[in-house]
């Protein structure tokens, strides 16, 4: 068979391959090891040994296999896990790049869950049923080997027993042919007497007679071997044989068949691995630059316009006395944030009674932004406030159901007492109706804010552009009622805001301080919301020492000159703003106002301006509504 197969492998034609193993085929199946191989049972011990230690090797390759397997798809978990969008990066999944990867990450899992399902298959169907084969076939093959070695011990045995019956019927036969000749020639001789002939002729009988006994004996033993040496070649080997050759066969059966198992269980996640193939194409189909064009417009789109063109300043114009060197803002972008004020790490914020008294518009939300976005540009205030919108009355509606739900509970609860208390159920019923208001509540306040937002027209220059702009500052006198004339209260006196509200040793104004100005400045630094600071209006002269004069009857009044504060830039007003707080100023669009104060994180700029009076209005504005270009 052997020769035949390898007769066949060397022939080119796909033919005659084919017709050689048709041919050995046909002969396998009247050829078996017991009559073709009946000598060569040491070399098929052999080679049953190497076929079993050759479906071991098999085994230890799936073993390997299998672990590769489960490396390469706990290595793809870890890979998609440590690719996973972080909480940080929430806000980017609105892009299709972004979408895509997390569809191919979710795909990548997939691939890895079906590696997990073929490492499975394979140790739990085929390297189960390798290492079950292979030792049956070991326990079978002893077997056949031990009944071999008793069938070859007993043949041997009675090779010996022929061989030692042999021998003595070969010395019998010796002996009684001497015997034979001493009686002959004994019988010849005349000397001897005849006792003595007779003497010799009885030896001779007993030595024939010993001779055919081991004759008897010899042919006895020679039947015996050769039937059992017939039947041992003809039955008894070939039966073990054979068994060795059905062990043979169906360790090469397994052996095939595990080959083609392994091959299926690859096959099998083969159609779920095409479709995760299928996924990352559509995954990477689905990518749309322009989309994510878009919607990058669409997140950071501010809705201002570019700034203008910078005024020439005539300095020939002004009044010598108010003028102050000129400064550049060479880099504003630098100092100044998305609201356009300096970097909230470079000041301290208010502290004090201004903190207590803060207005409630402007408290931050969780994630640091003001209540009502106010610190943004117009078009992403609208969206934000359009998607809290959005949440409450999504949550509004869940409440809702839930309350209906509560509702009809304790209905069922009063038709019929023995389901439940009816109230069990009016606590949660009372807490339902509580959160439901305050969504309520919330929804509307949101709902001002968006009709506010929407109210407040186009912007006309960005507060993050970065340009330098040349800025005169002013160091005058600031009187009672804008003026530096002597006057006479009319009616009330105002309270002095110098003793409590006073912002002359804020920390603020140190800078002004250690430049030697004493600037009694006794407007308010509240927020204009929180109704502490005077209004541009209030008399800055005014206050208890007034008061205190018109008590003990003293009727002059003395002029109180306190030094302005140092302008610390200037801004140009983005939209119309009208003061409609204590406190605050009103500008139009365009308008050009001095920084005095910036935002401390309240919303609130402190700003002041030239009236025709020849003083100053001071007061606070919406930092959102101006656009401040800050001294180097």
């Amino acid at each position: 068979m052997l020769a035949l197969l390898a007769g066949g492998s060397s022939r080119s034609s796909s033919n005659n391959k084919l017709a050689e193993s048709e041919s050995a085929a046909q002969n396998s199946s009247t050829m078996s090891w017991g009559t073709e191989l009946w000598d060569q049972n040491d070399n098929l011990a052999i080679h049953t040994n190497r076929g079993i230690d050759a479906l071991d090797k098999y085994a230890n390759f799936l073993r390997d296999r299998v672990a590769i397997e489960t490396e390469y798809a706990g290595k793809l978990r870890r890979l998609v896990k440590n690719y996973q969008p972080k909480k940080k990066e929430e806000e980017d999944n609105e892009f299709t790049s972004m979408q895509a990867f997390r569809n191919l990450l979710k795909e990548v899992g997939d691939l890895a869950g079906q590696r997990e399902v073929v490492s499975e298959s394979l140790q739990l169907q085929i390297i189960a049923g390798v290492t079950l084969l292979s030792k049956t076939l070991r326990e079978e093959r002893k077997k056949c080997l031990s009944d071999g070695a008793n069938l070859q011990q007993n043949l041997t045995t009675q090779l010996s027993s022929l061989d030692r019956a042999k021998r003595n019927y070969e010395k019998a036969y010796r002996d009684s042919e001497k015997a034979v000749d001493s009686y002959k020639r004994a019988d010849m001789d005349l000397n001897l007497s005849r006792a003595e002939v007779e003497r010799y002729k009885n030896v001779m009988t007993a030595k024939i007679q010993q001779s055919d006994d081991a004759k008897n004996e010899y042919a006895n033993q020679l039947q015996k071997t050769n039937n059992l040496q017939q039947q041992h070649f003809s039955m008894l080997l070939p039966a073990v044989l054979n068994r060795l050759q059905e062990l043979d066969e169906k360790r090469t059966r397994g052996f095939r068949e595990f080959i083609v198992g392994a091959a299926d269980v690859e096959s099998s996640v083969a159609p779920i691995i095409a479709r995760c193939m299928e996924g990352i194409v559509k995954a990477g189909e689905s990518i749309n630059e322009k989309e994510d064009t878009f919607k990058v417009i669409e997140r950071y789109q501010s809705g201002f316009t570019p700034p203008r063109d910078i005024p020439f300043e005539d300095l020939s114009k002004c009044d010598p006395d108010s003028v102050q060197d000129s400064h550049y803002s060479n880099s504003t972008s630098n100092h100044l944030t998305i609201k356009g004020t300096m970097s909230a790490n470079k000041l301290r914020k208010r502290v004090g009674i201004f903190n207590i008294f803060g207005s409630n518009k402007n408290s931050l939300t969780a994630d640091g932004q003001k209540e009502d976005f106010s610190d943004l540009p117009p078009n992403q205030r609208r969206k934000k406030l359009q998607g809290k919108i959005a949440e409450l009355t999504q949550s509004i509606a869940q409440e809702t159901k839930a309350r209906d739900g509560l509702m009809k509970m304790k209905i069922v609860y009063e038709a019929n007492s023995s389901l439940g208390n009816p109230m069990t159920v009016e606590g949660q019923l009372n807490e339902s109706e509580h959160k439901l208001e305050k969504l309520k509540v919330d929804l509307k306040k949101y709902q001002d804010f968006l009709e506010k937002a929407c109210q407040v027209p186009a912007a006309t220059s960005s507060p993050q552009a970065s340009r330098n702009q040349l800025q005169n500052g002013h160091r005058t006198s600031r009187h009672s009622n804008g003026s530096a004339d002597d006057h006479h209260d009319d009616g009330d006196d105002q309270p002095d805001d110098a003793g409590s509200l006073s912002r002359s040793d804020s920390e603020d104004n140190v800078a002004q301080i250690q430049n030697g100005h004493n600037n009694n400045n006794n407007g308010s630094s509240a927020s204009p919301e929180s109704g502490l600071g005077t209004s541009h209006t209030s008399l800055p002269g005014s206050g208890q020492g007034s008061a205190n004069e018109n008590a003990i009857g003293e009727d002059t009044y003395y002029e109180t000159e306190v030094e302005t504060l140092n302008p610390l830039g200037t801004c140009r007003a983005l939209y119309p703003f009208e003061a409609s707080s204590e406190g605050s100023i009103p500008m139009s669009e365009g308008e050009e106002l001095q920084v005095i104060e910036i935002d401390q994180g309240d919303g609130w700029t402190r700003v002041r301006r030239a009236n025709n009076s020849n003083g100053w209005d001071e007061g606070f504005v919406p930092t959102s509504y101006i656009e401040c270009t800050l001294y180097a």
